[in-house]
């Protein structure tokens, strides 16, 4: 009995440590592309400080079909690209491919609806006093948006953990993974629901320390 409680403790810390791989990594790779993508579309759209419209509208087609396709056919579609990238087509790594395709076109619109927060006078007084496009975006538009931006990143990690979980199914390893070969091929419920209860336990820590950063940060609730 006690064999088996450690074996299963094992099991579940080693779940745990690929799921947290996948997620860190593949939601920093996914701001790396993601936020200067939403930048531009914020900047390009009509009225924006560095409009042009060609260039918006093409990158709004390119982020909805990227949104619109969903993560499992994503996974099995990238698998050629996925082995020229990370050398292989399973393992936590090679998933961190599609998870990163897959989630940056959503971190680009979460960004872009952080950035339209703004009030747009800030923007404008930064104009009249001379400041760069370049500062605008860095010291005003970001500035500005950061504690919705960092409510976005924890909407981003906890949308992951759930495609992490998905690419378990493929032979990501993970959490994922777990329940699906204990819990489902071998009908161990208990395993299934230990597995259940670590991803309730990683989300709400998640949004717990988000929430929490973005409500110190936030000017609104400064006395």
């Amino acid at each position: 009995m006690l064999d088996s409680i450690l074996s299963l403790k094992e099991i579940l810390l080693e779940g745990l440590g690929s799921t947290l791989y996948m997620v860190i990594g593949s939601t920093l790779l996914a701001y790396v592309i993601g936020l200067p993508l939403g930048v531009l579309l914020y900047t390009t759209a009509k009225g924006g400080i560095h409009e042009n419209l060609p260039l918006n509208r093409v990158l709004g087609w390119v982020v909805n079909i990227g949104r619109s396709i969903p993560f499992i056919i994503l996974i099995i579609a990238l698998i050629p690209f996925t082995r020229l990238v990370a050398g292989k087509a399973i393992g936590p790594t090679a998933a961190i491919v599609p998870l990163v395709v897959g989630s940056a076109p959503f971190v680009a619109r979460l960004v872009e609806q952080s950035l339209q927060e703004v009030d747009t006078g800030v923007i404008e007084a930064a104009e009249c006093m001379g400041a760069t496009r370049f500062q605008i975006i860095l010291q005003v538009l970001l500035g500005e948006s950061l504690p919705s931006l960092i409510r976005g990143l924890s909407i981003t990690a906890i949308t992951l953990i759930g495609y992490s979980a998905m690419a378990g199914t493929v032979g990501a390893g993970g959490l994922g993974d777990i329940a699906i070969r204990y819990g489902y091929y071998r009908y161990q419920t208990e395993v299934m629901l230990f597995t259940i209860l670590l991803l309730v336990i990683l989300v709400c820590l998640i949004q717990f320390l988000f929430g929490f950063t973005a409500n110190r940060i936030d000017k609104r609730n400064r006395s």
